[in-house]
């Protein structure tokens, strides 16, 4: 076989278009890489849409591969223990293991992140948090660069591969391929509804509704405790309860979120929203976006807004977290 040589790992429930991905972009670049899709029994697996995936390689192809590439899966089902001990001695061989999305869950279940950074799905990061303290989530970028322990959101990782292998003009060659965003670097944020967690109780609930509906105002910690009618003491102690963040930290991120609104579906000035946000001058305000997502509130808006207008993302260089 010529060429790099990666194998993508199916996993029962592998989702469709998490397994096309890599397919997709790595085959566009004709003989610089040779791909297999590995099950982990002759019987195959199903996927997300319910088509049965056949025919494929064995687990004992992954020993031959460079890359080993986990899609997203049905991960509430776990792994088998012979698929765990596959990634962990393709690891040990120093093989380069990947995961998309919550692919992250088999390589957080064989053991390959303990003790790394690593990121999934932003609607799951929570979760794999909870589940495997043993592992520092990170939250919002887009992918995790560990070396030979790579964790992502999703198809930036692909392309980051390709960079990675081939440079960046390959890279970029893949991106018009499967007309895909060229560069978006691993410590850019994941587009998150909200920064904000779920409250896990309501005694303060009034005053986080006041709170957003006065985001513009210079809101202290004084006037939060003062509408709650406790002292500052109890009134940060029941808030952290509540929500798991302390309330200054909690309102700087309702900020964020508000600007983010703002900057998705309006088109204000980035004075205004920084003031209707509450995050004071200007430059304050890219400043902290900028920290917060990881990007400019240009570039976001360039991406995110409901039109589509704006300018792109600059590149920036690749943080690898190692």
């Amino acid at each position: 076989m010529s060429g790099h040589r990666v194998s993508i790992l199916a996993l029962d429930g592998v989702l469709s278009f998490e397994l096309g991905m890599p397919l997709t972009i790595l085959q566009s670049l004709g003989d610089l890489y040779s791909l297999s899709v590995v099950t982990p029994t002759e019987a195959g697996v199903t996927t997300d849409s319910g088509l049965r995936l056949s025919s494929a390689g064995s687990l004992t192809e992954l020993a031959t591969a460079d890359t080993v590439i986990v899609p997203a899966y049905a991960f509430d089902r776990g792994i088998p223990e012979d698929v765990a001990e596959a990634l962990r001695t393709c690891h040990e061989r120093s093989k380069r293991v990947v995961s998309l999305c919550v692919g992250a869950f088999a390589l957080a279940q064989s053991g390959l992140l303990t003790g790394r950074r690593a990121t999934t799905h932003w609607t799951q990061t929570e979760r794999l948090a909870r589940e495997h303290p043993d592992i520092t989530v990170d939250r919002n970028v887009l992918f995790v660069d560990e070396g030979t322990v790579l964790t992502s959101a999703g198809i930036d990782l692909c392309l980051h591969l390709v960079r990675e292998d081939f440079g960046a003009a390959t890279a970029n060659q893949a991106a018009r391929n499967t007309v895909a965003a060229p560069h978006r670097v691993g410590g850019q944020a994941q587009f998150i509804e909200r920064h904000l967690p779920a409250a896990v109780g309501t005694s303060l609930a009034d005053t986080r509704t006041w709170a957003l509906e006065h985001l513009a105002e210079p809101l202290l910690l004084r006037d939060l405790a003062g509408h709650a009618h406790l002292s500052e003491r109890t009134f940060i102690r029941r808030f952290i309860a509540e929500t798991g963040l302390p309330p200054m930290k909690w309102l700087q991120l309702a900020r964020i979120d508000h600007a983010k609104q703002l900057l998705e579906r309006s088109d204000a000035t980035i004075d205004t929203i920084a003031r209707l946000s509450g995050l004071g001058t200007a430059a304050n305000f890219r400043t902290l976006f900028t920290q917060h997502c990881g990007l400019t509130p240009s570039a976001y808006r360039g991406m995110y807004s409901c039109d589509g207008a704006g300018p792109a993302a600059p590149e920036q260089p690749t943080s690898r977290g190692r």
